[in-house]
């Protein structure tokens, strides 16, 4: 194969040959280490079918190969810079390398591969127990989805795949949302083990592919902070994953969260550990922090994992707000010596912005808080320095210090 020219191989193996032709700027991009590539940074391209297509400078100079969608604003996203077959083989390489780096890994849930934080943009891929859980996350490599699932069942040899595309990006993507058995068998329900602690996973209609995977350390972090014997309180609960840890060591853990349905799985699951010390509330977060101020109730830890307030950067000031808000509330709300737990996932709130909040809700509480620790994601999320989206989980683990 010479250079400027790629092979995309289809489910019935067809290749096609096609380049496109990309800016200096672009380029850059690249060699920056971040893997995406615009619609404005690209000079000439297929406008046909979706697929693995070769990537050039103006002067003709192969710079990679990548995955082309070409309704998208992220064109292209680079794969690999050698002009290699990208076929079924590949893929179960790369996949094989991204599970290797999950090596020493006990819990029974975790992400094998972490789309661009794993060199593999816009693939996820999860195991729950035996059986596995993917997102197709963009129309490039939703066009060889067939290569794509016999990487990871010659991998993972899992006994049931799971394709999650029901993600709302694959809108942008020109996508349909859509949930497909791709092989084998996939439970509606399954059980893992999480440090210890037992929870059911929902992978055909639980949020994201089932389960919030990517706070799967900062929950057991949490847990060895957790006061023994003491009180605690789960906003957003969702199914309790962080309840479920608090109340192996507090006296009492009050779940909150505003879904009768969530909250019906999180009984499910203390029941499944033999919990008896978890109380489930149906309630608006903002507003039992209010009436709990008011009532002057106090708990030795306060874990705050809310949705993504900033889904866009124009949303920023409110979600800002919002963050402080609650934050400031559980600060007043700690015993001396108590924990908060508090995090974002909102992309669009930054580390630094984070921070800042955070600062400015210690201070207008008149609590002093220790930092005890930043975290992000787990390592099965890898975090690529260079590519900021990757880093879109932030967490602070605080204390009251008076």
């Amino acid at each position: 194969m010479t250079a400027g020219q790629a092979v995309g191989r289809s489910g019935g193996g067809r290749t096609k040959t096609r380049t496109a032709v990309i800016s200096a700027k672009g380029g850059a991009r690249w060699t920056a280490g971040h893997p995406w590539i615009y619609r404005t940074d690209v000079y000439a391209e297929p406008h046909d079918q979706p697929g693995i297509i070769a990537v050039t400078d103006r002067r003709g100079r192969h710079l990679g190969q990548a995955l082309y969608s070409p309704t998208s604003e992220i064109r292209l996203r680079l794969l690999t810079r050698g002009t290699e077959a990208v076929d079924g083989a590949w893929w179960a390489a790369r996949i094989a390398a991204a599970a290797a780096r999950r090596e020493g890994i006990t819990d029974t849930a975790y992400r094998v591969v972490h789309a661009e934080g794993d060199g593999l943009p816009s693939l996820v891929v999860d195991r729950y127990g035996t059986c596995v859980v993917a997102q197709l996350l963009s129309a490039g490599l939703e066009s060889v989805r067939d290569d794509v699932v016999a990487g990871i069942r010659s991998t993972l040899n899992p006994d049931g795949i799971l394709l999650r595309n029901d993600a709302g990006i694959r809108r942008h993507e020109g996508l349909p949302l859509e949930v497909i058995l791709a092989s084998g068998e996939v439970p509606q329900i399954v059980e893992v083990v999480e440090e210890g602690v037992r929870y059911l996973a929902a992978p055909w209609s639980g949020q994201k592919t089932g389960a919030f995977l990517d706070q799967r350390e900062n929950r057991a972090l949490v847990a060895d902070v957790m006061p023994t014997g003491g009180r605690a309180l789960d906003l957003f609960t969702y199914h309790g994953s962080f309840a479920l840890h608090l109340a192996r060591r507090a006296a009492e853990v009050l779940a909150v969260d505003s879904s009768e349905e969530a909250l019906a799985r999180g009984k499910e699951n203390a029941a499944l550990n033999g919990m008896a010390n978890i109380t489930w509330r149906e309630a608006n977060a903002f507003d039992l922090l209010r009436d709990f101020e008011r009532q002057a109730e106090r708990f030795d830890a306060i874990v705050l994992d809310p949705p993504a307030f900033a889904k866009t950067k124009d949303n920023l000031e409110r979600a800002l707000a919002g963050y402080k808000e609650i934050n400031l509330r559980a600060m007043r709300l700690l015993v001396p010596g108590g924990v908060l737990f508090t995090c974002s996932c909102s992309y669009h709130v930054n580390r630094a912005a984070f921070a800042d909040m955070l600062a400015a809700a210690a201070r207008d509480s008149g609590r002093r808080l220790q930092l005890v620790r930043w975290t992000g994601a787990g390592r099965d999320h890898p975090e690529i320095v260079n590519v900021p989206e990757t880093g879109y989980l932030k967490g602070a683990l605080l204390r009251a210090v008076e």
